[in-house]
């Protein structure tokens, strides 16, 4: 998307991680949306239903990369707005995470097993760019939305965990004290590294943002889940909006990236 754009001086790499590095949450938009929509449709305001489902859409989406609670927030914005008196957005979090959890249970038992190999259930490539930035010797950064202990235990079942010597930060209960761009200010603020030291990953435009908006380079993931080889228009344009410098569906092009970011494979 930028063709001058270069990465060589960058020192620090911010990573997302599900749907960035990990599938193993792949299809909870799918989970999330209907968990809405029939909420939605059972206060009987006479909306059609596909009109609401384009509605929830637009907004999951917007929101991904951010904490869960923040879909949840604006969920019971929606509510209110049509006159329903919704739940507490934690409940809702709670409901939607129970039901994520029952569609993905196969995948983290069969990791915790040893039935499954970690690469497929990661964006393809992933593991082959970690190890070649850590040979870079940047340092690496994991950020999330997703709650931070099921984040890290996903971390260590993907066998990616020893990769992020800078730290694994997820979501937590006190929401408003955490996000990417509080992260990417206090690394600023507790090092030496600027805003041009920041490379980074991601598919929602959260952490494009965060990395972006302080004066460095980032990489958007334009992941059409679960098989990644597609580039996903939506995400795509939700990603160059933030000024995405580079967009890929997956690591597969490796030394094609590397070369655009650094200068050489």
């Amino acid at each position: 998307m930028n063709p001058d754009a270069s990465a060589a001086g960058a020192r620090v790499c911010l990573f997302d991680f599900d749907g960035t590095l990990s599938l193993i949450r792949a299809g909870w938009f799918d989970v999330m949306v209907p968990m809405m929509v029939e909420d939605l449709v059972d206060l009987g305001t006479g909306e059609p239903e596909e009109d609401l489902t384009a509605l929830v859409e637009e907004y999951v989406g917007r929101l991904t990369g951010r904490q869960t609670i923040y879909q949840m927030i604006e969920f019971t914005e929606q509510i209110r707005k049509r006159g329903g008196a919704p739940k507490e957005p934690l409940e809702y979090k709670h409901i939607y995470l129970d039901l994520l959890m029952e569609k993905i249970r196969h995948r983290r038992e069969a990791l915790r097993a040893g039935r499954a190999d970690p690469d497929e259930m990661m964006v393809p490539g992933g593991r082959r760019l970690l190890d070649a930035l850590r040979d870079h010797g940047m340092i690496l950064y994991l950020a999330s939305g997703t709650d931070q202990p099921f984040m890290r235990e996903e971390a260590r079942l993907l066998e990616v965990d020893s990769y992020f010597q800078g730290g694994i930060f997820g979501a937590r209960d006190d929401y408003e004290n955490f996000s990417k761009k509080i992260l990417v200010e206090s690394i600023i603020r507790e090092s030496d590294f600027q805003g041009p030291d920041f490379l980074g990953f991601g598919d929602g435009f959260v952490e494009i943002e965060a990395v972006k908006i302080v004066g460095g380079h980032a990489v958007g993931l334009a992941t059409d889940e679960p098989d990644c080889v597609d580039v996903d228009p939506v995400k795509r344009a939700r990603l160059v909006g933030v000024g995405a410098d580079w967009i890929v569906p997956n690591f597969n092009p490796h030394n094609e990236l590397m070369t655009a970011m650094f200068g050489s494979a």
